[in-house]
């Protein structure tokens, strides 16, 4: 592997951590350094919305808001470039914190993303998102997920 398959990665899988923190900071401007302007994000697969980036944000915004604390964790990233273009496939452990009848109930979403990434002038930015979602565990009784 050159030099430059290595950089490659290395930037992609700081796109990749970048966008965990990105959502659970609800810092959604920062998906603007993240994804391509005619970025497609399919959340569907976990209940979610589809959409533009920002549609996406305006979803994220009003589905997100009913979660005091997240983390995404990722797993090593599967990365195959090819030129100006990769796909990358990575797994994710979500723990999420909402309020179940006046007390936090802790569940937890196992996932992967796939995404198709493409080079920028400004770097790799993600252009097309979907789920893979693989568990819900200890979703409470009550849960609603957002409309889109």
């Amino acid at each position: 592997m050159d030099l430059q398959a290595l950089a490659d990665r290395f930037e992609i899988q700081d796109l990749l951590v970048a966008y965990t923190h990105a959502i659970d900071q609800k810092n959604f401007d920062a998906l603007d350094e993240i994804f391509t302007d005619d970025a497609i994000i399919d959340y569907t697969e976990a209940g979610g919305a589809k959409g533009n980036l920002t549609e996406i944000k305006d979803y994220l915004a009003r589905a997100l808001e009913k979660f005091p604390s997240m983390q995404h964790m990722l797993g090593l990233p599967q990365i195959r470039i090819t030129g100006d273009t990769a796909m990358a496939r990575t797994l994710c452990f979500n723990p999420m914190v909402v309020d179940n009848a006046g007390a936090s109930h802790v569940f937890f979403v196992g996932l992967w993303y796939d995404d198709t990434l493409r080079r920028t002038e400004n770097g790799w930015r993600i252009v097309t998102r979907s789920e893979d979602v693989s568990y819900f565990h200890n979703l409470p009784a009550s849960f609603k997920a957002v409309e889109s």
